[in-house]
């Protein structure tokens, strides 16, 4: 079953128990899935909806942070609600020992020498670790493997 078919099935399953927080960040996952698939008429394969989910969270711990700073710990609470409904659809995160060991098998794969070499050895880094990893960390273990 794919991603796409499991978050379908967990819509209708929040539905039938009427869990409308969970219905309610679902429903936006769909809405921007859809959105991609419009925007750029294709089918979206599960790597590209754990990329979506990825971005969705990331929006929701930026919120998180500019609500806490606002004093508004409601807000706050609604969208950790939210980042623990999406990260279900994320694969098994790897650790930062597992993320270091990974970019520096790529960095001697591809010859990286030095800094100048951070994009060539992050396009494939991106590809490789998607949804796998947090790409602020798998950036700082890419400037560390090529700055030693």
């Amino acid at each position: 079953m794919s991603l796409k078919d499991q978050i379908n099935d967990d819509m209708k399953a929040a539905m039938r128990a009427k869990d409308s927080e969970r219905l309610g960040t679902i429903r936006l996952l769909l809405a921007a899935m859809k959105q991609k698939e419009v925007d750029e008429r294709v089918t979206l394969d599960d790597a590209t909806v754990v990329s979506i989910v990825d971005k969705l969270i990331k929006q929701r711990k930026d919120s998180v942070a500019a609500y806490v700073q606002a004093a508004r710990q409601d807000l706050a609470d609604k969208e950790t609600a939210e980042i623990k409904v999406l990260e279900a659809y994320l694969p098994q995160r790897l650790s930062a020992e597992e993320v270091a060991a990974e970019v520096k098998a790529i960095v001697a794969e591809l010859g990286a020498k030095g800094p100048g070499d951070m994009g060539k050895v992050m396009g494939v880094v991106k590809t490789r670790l998607a949804g796998k990893a947090e790409m602020g960390q798998v950036s700082a273990a890419v400037k560390a493997a090529l700055a030693g």
